[in-house]
C-alpha cells in the first residue's frame, strides 16, 4: 500500500484543455451518446445547443426566422438574429465561460447561461463551422474536433445579418448515428409551440403556430377532448389543460423554452396546483389524483437564471421564479388561482364535464381499492420468492448517478432468452423482466385487469407507474422477443397493454424493440453478426467461400458470451414512436379488437413477398 502511494507524483497531474475535457466526459457537457434512437440522444442535443443560441436572438426581437437542413449526418442551422461579434466568434465557439448572456440585460431570459453549448458542439464534431453576418461584414472559422482548421479574415457580404453553424457530429463518438425526423420535429414544433410568430424552415417544410400551448395540446392530443382546452396566460407563464379518455396524466413542461422532459419544480407545482384550486372551486374534498387522472397538459414557465440539473437541462431545480422572489409553488398557485378560477366560474359547461370526469374517475378509484389492497399483498408475498425481475443498480429516479439515462429495463419471453440476457447484462444499468408466455389481450379491459393478472401487476410494480410516470424507474423499457410470428405477438400484446392503460410510457419516448441479429456469418479470422438478408450477403462476400453461415431461431439460441455484443455499446434499438396525427384508440381497435375482416383484407393488401437470396 505504501509503494502504491509514493508513486503518487506531480506527474501524475494533468490539466486537459476545454476540447480534451468536452471529449473525455461527454456526458457531463450532453448527457448519453447514443445512436440516434432515443430522443435524448447526444446527436439531437448537438442541435439544440446550436438552436439554443437563435431562440434567444428570437426572443430578444432578432429575427424571425431559422433555417435547418439535416441531411445525411450534416447538420445546419441559419439565423438572422444580430450575428456574434466579429472579433469574438473564435472565443464564442472555444473558450468555456465566454458567451453574450451572463449580463442578464441582455439575455433576462435564457436558456443557455452557462457559455459551454456551442463549444460542446465544436469539440464532438469531425467538422464545425461557423460564420457571423453583421452589418455588411462576415467572420466564418472551421474547426476539427474543436482544433482550429481555417480562420477566415472579416470581410464585406451582401448577406442578411444572423450566425450560421455546420456541423457533423463526430462517428469516434457517436458510432453508427443517424437522426430520425420524427425527433426533430417535435423538437422544431416545440420551438414554434413556445415562440409564436417563430417560422422554423425545416429541410423545405415550414413550422410555425398561433397559438402557443393551445396549438400544442391539439396538436398532439390522443382523440378528442372531454371539453374545449383551457388556455391561460400571465406574465411569464402560459398553461394549457384538459382531459382526456385515457389513463394517466401527459404533461409537456418548458423553462425559458427549454423542453424538461423530466419535469421539476415548475410541474411539481403546476400538478399541485390544479389540484388545489379545483378542489377549492367545487368546495369539495375531491382527491388530487381523482382530479389529474387523464390530464393533458402543457405549462411553460419563465425564469431569471434557472437553476437546472445538469447541462442537458431535462429538469428544473428552481425553487423560485426569480432571484430572492417568489417561491416557484405560490407563482404557479396564484396564477391558477385568479385564471382557473375565473376562466371556471364563466364556463358552467366546462365546470360540470370536468366535475363529472372527477367523479367518473373517483368511482373507478374506489372500486379498484379492494382489488390494489389484495394484489400488493400478493405482489409483497411473491417478491419475496419472485425470479421475473432480476434489478439493476442504476435508476432513472437516482438523480446523482450520471448512468440513470442509461438504466434499462428488458422485457423478455422464456426463461432461456432472460438467461442469456441476464448472463451478458450490465448489472449496474440493465434489468431483465421475464414473461412466463405470452400475455393477456387487455384491449377492451379496464384497469382492474393490471391488478388481476399477476404478470402485469408483477410489471407495473418493476417499472413503478402504477400513480404516475414521474417515478418511472427505467429510462428505456426494452421488448426483446423473437423474431418470428410468436415473438411479434407478444409484441403487440405488451404494446396494447402500455398503450391501454400506461401511454405516456410510449408518449414520452421510453419503449423500445430490441434488434438481434438473424445470422452469423464467420471464417478462422472474422465474425459478423446480421441484422438483414444484405447485410448476411455482405458478410458472405468478405469471408469469402470459408464463410460458415448460422440462421438464430431465436434469442434463446444466443449464447451469452454472444449476446453482450447485441446489448453493449452497438445495441441497435427500433423506438416505439406515436405519429403526431395517430390515434390509440383507433390503432388499438384495428389491430387488437374483433375486426378480423377489415385486419385480414389489410394484411393480404400490405403482405410482401420476398425471394430467399
Amino acid at each position: 500500500m505504501a509503494e502504491t502511494g509514493s508513486n503518487y507524483t506531480e506527474d501524475n497531474i494533468r490539466s486537459l484543455d476545454w476540447k480534451e475535457h468536452i471529449r473525455l466526459r461527454p456526458g457531463m457537457y450532453i448527457g448519453k451518446l447514443g445512436d440516434g434512437a432515443a430522443p435524448d440522444d447526444g446527436i439531437y442535443v448537438l442541435v439544440k445547443e446550436i438552436m439554443d443560441n437563435s431562440i434567444d436572438e428570437f426572443v430578444m426581437g432578432n429575427g424571425r426566422q431559422i433555417k435547418v437542413r439535416i441531411k445525411d449526418g450534416i447538420a445546419s442551422i441559419r439565423d438572422y438574429g444580430r450575428g456574434i461579434p466579429l472579433g469574438k466568434v473564435n472565443d464564442c465557439v472555444s473558450k468555456i465561460n465566454t458567451g453574450g448572456k451572463y449580463d442578464s440585460k441582455a439575455f433576462k431570459k435564457s436558456v443557455g447561461l452557462n457559455g459551454v453549448g456551442t463549444k460542446a458542439v465544436n469539440a464532438l464534431s469531425e467538422y464545425f463551422m461557423v460564420r457571423s453576418i453583421r452589418d455588411g461584414q462576415k467572420k466564418e472559422s472551421v474547426y476539427k474536433r474543436g482544433e482550429l482548421i481555417t480562420d477566415s479574415p472579416i470581410e464585406p457580404t451582401e448577406e442578411k445579418n444572423g450566425t450560421y453553424f455546420e456541423f457533423t457530429a463526430d462517428h469516434e463518438i457517436f458510432k453508427n448515428y443517424k437522426f430520425r425526423k420524427q425527433y426533430l420535429e417535435k423538437l422544431f414544433w416545440n420551438y414554434c409551440y413556445l415562440n409564436r410568430g417563430l417560422t422554423i424552415n425545416y429541410n423545405g417544410e415550414k413550422y410555425l403556430s398561433k397559438n402557443g400551448l393551445l396549438d400544442l395540446l391539439n396538436d398532439n392530443m390522443d382523440g378528442d377532448p372531454l371539453y374545449p382546452v383551457i388556455h391561460l396566460e400571465g406574465e411569464d407563464i402560459e398553461v394549457a389543460f384538459t382531459h382526456v379518455r385515457s389513463y394517466g396524466e401527459d404533461y409537456s413542461s418548458f423553462v425559458n423554452g427549454q423542453h424538461t422532459t423530466q419535469g421539476g419544480t415548475h410541474q411539481s407545482a403546476f400538478r399541485e396546483a390544479v389540484a388545489k384550486v379545483i378542489r377549492d372551486f367545487y368546495t369539495k374534498k375531491y382527491e388530487a389524483i381523482d382530479i389529474r387522472q387523464s390530464i393533458v397538459a402543457a405549462v411553460a414557465v419563465k425564469v431569471i437564471e434557472p437553476v437546472f440539473e445538469s447541462q442537458t437541462k431535462t429538469k428544473l431545480g428552481s425553487t423560485e421564479i426569480e432571484p430572492d422572489g417568489q417561491s416557484m409553488r405560490a407563482f404557479v398557485n396564484d396564477f391558477l388561482k385568479e385564471k382557473l378560477d375565473n376562466f371556471l366560474h364563466r364556463n358552467q359547461e366546462v365546470a360540470d364535464t370536468l366535475e363529472k370526469k372527477i367523479k367518473q374517475s373517483e368511482k373507478e378509484r374506489k372500486e379498484l381499492s379492494g382489488i390494489r389492497k389484495l394484489a400488493r399483498d400478493r405482489a409483497k408475498k411473491s417478491n419475496l420468492h419472485n425470479k421475473k425481475l432480476r434489478d439493476c443498480r442504476v435508476h432513472l429516479g437516482d438523480s446523482k448517478d450520471d448512468r440513470k439515462l442509461e438504466s434499462t429495463l428488458f422485457i423478455t419471453e422464456g426463461d432461456s432468452a432472460s438467461g442469456s440476457i441476464t448472463k451478458s447484462r450490465n448489472v449496474n444499468t440493465q434489468g431483465v423482466f421475464s414473461l412466463r408466455g405470452k400475455p393477456l389481450n387487455s384491449y377492451g379491459l379496464t384497469k382492474k385487469v393490471v391488478y388481476e393478472n399477476e404478470e402485469f401487476n408483477l410489471l407495473q410494480a418493476a417499472l413503478n407507474i402504477e400513480d404516475s410516470i414521474e417515478d418511472l424507474r427505467y429510462n428505456k423499457v426494452v421488448i426483446a422477443t423473437d423474431a418470428d410470428v410468436d415473438g411479434m405477438h407478444i409484441r403487440l400484446l405488451l404494446l396494447t397493454f402500455f398503450l391501454q392503460f400506461f401511454p405516456d410510457l410510449v408518449r414520452k419516448g421510453h419503449v423500445y424493440i430490441l434488434q438481434t441479429p438473424l445470422f452469423r456469418v464467420r471464417n478462422k479470422k472474422e465474425t459478423f453478426y446480421c441484422y438483414s438478408d444484405r447485410e448476411r450477403i455482405d458478410a458472405i462476400e468478405k469471408c469469402g467461400k470459408a464463410a460458415e453461415i448460422t440462421r438464430f431461431k431465436g434469442l434463446g439460441e444466443i449464447s451469452p458470451d454472444e449476446f453482450k455484443y447485441f446489448i453493449g455499446e452497438d445495441i441497435r434499438l427500433d423506438p416505439v414512436y406515436i405519429g403526431k396525427s395517430a390515434n390509440i384508440e383507433e390503432i388499438l381497435a384495428f389491430y387488437m379488437g374483433k375486426n378480423t375482416g377489415d385486419r385480414q383484407e389489410f394484411i393480404i393488401d400490405n403482405l410482401r413477398l420476398e425471394e430467399a437470396v
